[in-house]
């Protein structure tokens, strides 16, 4: 859609390219260009945090994400795996954002990463903040019959509404359970923390979505923990991952909206990465990178090691 005014403002300050991810070829997100390239996976970024709770600066997240990938290269010599020929992924650009609106960006979204999924590539959404998960999961459920779910994350994010809004980044598990993914096929990882309300829990015992504490990762290690998730999520036709750049301890990973003390390591959180998406995803996403908050690279640098890590184990890294 063109603008009324070509000199008014867009989405340019925040979203937009400064670079594609880890320099991959820009393919749009449309079926036809996807398929002729031959793409596997398609990174895709939502610049968009208006729905925040605490603390907002991730809608540069995809940007972010994207300027410090010149330090990841698609080549892991452990495992001695390229992921350009395994996967052959590109850069799908950011979603043409609607300014404060969440309704008309997310329809826009779940139009484009629908779009990748037609496909047939792994879409690899990079946020903003964890609303934009909500076109992610329902661009899933429109393509696939009975999904699972894996959230990486402190926080339960079974919000009904926040303030009367049921588009919020505490909402994202809610909107997924409304857009008919099975709750017994959802499992929620490395919960813990003082922000979970009562009121979430209780959601999701009523509804049999699974719990695994950070306190059971800390006594049983990631590998139950990825068992687990495994055994719940994978019961389906596939599972989709969310992860929350928030479920890192505040040390790794200071730049988000609410920093958690005591959350994983950034060794934990790859093996629960690289474990999940062994079998094969439908989908990821990585959000709530907010690289303005933070002093460093390091919160932009684990978000695209995590997308990164997500990719190649999907693609059969490590097996």
């Amino acid at each position: 859609m063109n603008p009324t005014d070509p000199n008014m403002w867009t989405t340019l300050l925040h979203g937009g390219f400064a670079g594609t991810f880890m320099g991959l070829p820009h393919v749009p997100a449309q079926t036809a260009a996807l398929r002729e390239h031959g793409a596997g996976a398609a990174l895709y970024g939502i610049p968009f945090d208006a729905t925040s709770i605490s603390r907002t600066g991730a809608n540069y997240g995809p940007r972010g994400v994207r300027e410090v990938s010149c330090q990841l290269r698609p080549y892991q010599a452990r495992f001695d795996f390229d992921l350009l020929a395994a996967i052959n992924p590109v850069d799908a650009g950011d979603v043409d954002l609607v300014l404060g609106n969440a309704q008309k960006t997310f329809e826009r979204a779940q139009h484009d990463i629908g779009q990748i999924l037609a496909a047939d590539a792994l879409p690899v959404t990079i946020g903003g903040d964890h609303s934009v998960t909500i076109p992610a999961v329902r661009a899933i459920r429109d393509h696939v019959a009975d999904p699972g779910l894996i959230l990486i994350d402190a926080h339960l994010d079974t919000a009904l509404e926040v303030g009367g809004e049921e588009l919020n980044h505490c909402c994202p598990i809610t909107r997924a359970v409304d857009a008919g993914f099975d709750p017994e096929k959802i499992a929620l990882v490395g919960i813990g923390g003082w922000m979970n309300p009562k009121s979430e829990l209780d959601y999701c015992r009523e509804r049999g979505i699974t719990v695994i504490w950070i306190e059971e990762i800390w006594e049983h290690g990631t590998a139950w923990a990825v068992d687990r998730a495994l055994s719940v999520a994978g019961a389906g036709d596939g599972v989709y991952l969310t992860f929350d750049v928030d479920s890192l301890d505040a040390a790794y990973a200071p730049g988000t909206c609410c920093p958690t003390p005591g959350g994983l390591t950034s060794r934990e959180a790859i093996e629960l990465v690289r474990g999940v998406s062994a079998p094969g995803l439908l989908g990821v996403d990585v959000v709530e990178p907010a690289p303005s908050l933070d002093s460093s690279p390091r919160t932009s640098l684990i978000a695209g090691r995590i997308a990164l890590e997500a990719m190649a184990f999907h693609a059969g890294c490590g097996r």
